[in-house]
């Protein structure tokens, strides 16, 4: 692994918890959104009260295609999936993409992290002035998000780095 003596011993440890995580609390939110669509009455554990509800906040509108996606298909079109599962394909990548040392590898990493980033901060948005909510699950996603921006900005910049020195 000399190749990877460039990259900040930090990094790959990181990534893992955040994509596990990330992948965790997608999957979790995906259970709770499909339950309470087969029984309309299931209360989530995240479900604290009526401005603290995750599964009021997944079962929403804007719980599916970012809410957007109705817009150009049908509300019940195999495209407009819940996002948990965009972040189960989102996480899923950047745990695999992670792998690689390639430049082109860094910067898709970066470049997903900063469309992950947009969509959490106009979901963040929508929580807090659209539906008046606070979801832990969505925060905590928004948070591993950002984190994982950090980790492949530094990521990008050691590879960049090891790459200059090799050529």
């Amino acid at each position: 692994m000399a190749a990877a003596q460039g990259l900040p011993t930090w990094e790959r440890k990181v990534r893992v918890f955040l994509c596990v995580f990330g992948l965790f609390l997608s999957v979790y939110a995906l259970h709770v959104e499909l339950s309470r669509e087969r029984n309309p009455d299931y209360r989530a554990m995240c479900d604290l009260g009526e401005s603290v509800s995750c599964s009021k906040v997944f079962t929403s509108r804007w719980g599916r295609g970012f809410g957007l996606l109705e817009f150009f298909v049908d509300k019940h079109s195999p495209l407009n999936q819940p996002n948990s599962v965009l972040g189960i394909i989102f996480y899923t990548l950047q745990m695999g993409t992670g792998l690689s040392l390639s430049k082109k590898a860094a910067l898709f990493l970066v470049f997903s992290s900063w469309v992950s980033v947009a969509g959490s901060l106009y979901l963040a948005s929508i929580l807090a002035f659209v539906l008046g909510d606070f979801c832990m699950v969505c925060v905590s996603t928004y948070i591993i998000n950002f984190a994982l921006l950090y980790t492949n900005l530094k990521r990008r910049r050691a590879i960049e780095g090891m790459k200059e020195k090799a050529g």
